[in-house]
């Protein structure tokens, strides 16, 4: 029987609230809807223990997990299955790099830790990268705060025989990818593109943080995309009546044969945090595999999850 893989996550959010109650409903129904990969090196969507939690609301510290991710102002709903307790009380998370070895020593048990705080908070994301360093857990960094795509990290990482996963999660199906699949099929049917733009609403605290900390997750979200100097992209926006949702609008003008016209607009309307808890459960999977294995520093086969792996601009 394998073994389930020992997961810390360090966020108590939105995403977080998606990935734990969607294991519970995929280990309840064994449906296999909404699964990218069923099995990944033998480990199944439901073979995942949470051990350790970390959050720095006030409102989530000393909760259990199970209830932590239904406290304000997470606003992803509630999913249709038992939500038996995990057993892991959130503690306080880390913001800067002071009280890494609490953090650490916290990771005992651990094979991965997910960090999953929102994008814009650099120094935070350097010290959760440290705290994993330091107890020889894999990392993978779902922000787009350059971790992954820092040499100094990579190596950190390749030397200890770390995996390091990052930057940025491509959500499952979201703007970037569905922007981009768009983008390549012009240039494979030889339609010139001419200029492209897309929109992002959401009303989550990952937006609200973004539309004020918004330059990594910009840079991030170019780096995703063919044509990137002919693609603009507008100013991220938070409606709060949104709550968990995202909406997008895209459009595309292009020249066809002769020079003619072509132009498409696209709406999409998906709920965030489910586009990013059906890529975390993979790159869980893929992490756990390369720990496992003995293989350190970044595993090429995450590179379809993420924005920005490395190599990408910072």
């Amino acid at each position: 029987m394998v073994e389930r893989v020992r997961v810390a996550v360090a966020g108590a959010g939105n995403n977080t609230s998606a990935l734990v109650q969607g294991i519970a409903f995929y280990r309840q129904t064994g449906s296999l809807s909404g699964i990218r990969s069923p099995m990944i090196d033998g480990l199944g969507v439901g073979d995942i223990d949470f051990v350790a939690a970390f959050a720095i609301s006030e409102q989530k510290i000393g909760k259990d997990l199970t209830e932590a991710i239904f406290m304000p102002p997470n606003n992803f709903p509630r999913l249709d299955c038992d939500l038996p307790k995990a057993n892991v009380s959130v503690t306080r998370g880390l913001v800067d790099g002071n009280e890494v070895d609490r953090v650490a020593a916290a990771l005992a048990g651990a094979e991965v830790l997910l960090y999953s705080a929102p994008s814009g908070r650099p120094e935070t994301a350097r010290a959760y990268a440290e705290a994993a360093c330091e107890a020889g857990v894999a990392f993978i960094n779902t922000t787009s705060d350059a971790i992954a795509r820092d040499p100094i990290w990579m190596t950190r990482f390749e030397a200890a025989g770390l995996p390091l996963l990052g930057d940025d999660l491509a959500s499952q199906f979201g703007t970037s990818v569905v922007h981009n699949t768009l983008l390549r099929l012009l240039e494979e049917r030889g339609v010139t593109l001419v200029s492209s733009y897309q929109v992002n609403l959401g009303g989550t605290e990952d937006f609200r943080n973004l539309v004020e900390n918004p330059n990594t997750k910009k840079q991030s979200k170019l780096n995703a995309l063919t044509a990137a100097d002919k693609v603009q992209l507008a100013p991220l926006g938070y409606l709060s009546h949104l709550k968990s949702q995202k909406v997008a609008h895209l459009n595309i003008e292009a020249q066809g044969w002769g020079g003619t016209a072509v132009s498409l607009d696209v709406k999409l309307k998906v709920h965030d945090p489910s586009g990013a808890a059906g890529v975390n459960i993979d790159l869980i999977r893929i992490a756990a595999s390369a720990l496992r294995g003995g293989r350190g520093g970044y595993p090429v086969e995450a590179s379809s999850l993420l924005k920005s792996p490395p190599g990408t601009a910072i």
